[in-house]
């Protein structure tokens, strides 16, 4: 085994972590059916493609470009 074949390994464990890590932090659960930002309702179809959301698509937008 070279050095190649060490760093190809060690990629693949980190890149391994990295996904389990970054799972492990999606939200789980029912989240809400109100968004928690402005009282609207979230639609059906957002909480089931983001199971655990707590904001509308829009606020979470707003969010993520603050």
């Amino acid at each position: 085994m070279d050095i190649l074949d060490r760093a190809q390994i060690l990629e693949s464990r980190e890149r391994n972590a990295a996904v389990a890590s970054a799972r492990a932090a999606l939200p789980t659960g029912p989240g809400l059916a109100i968004c928690a930002h402005c009282d609207e309702p979230i639609p059906e179809g957002r909480r089931k493609a983001m199971p655990g959301c707590t904001l509308c698509r829009d606020c979470q937008e707003e969010l993520e470009t603050m």
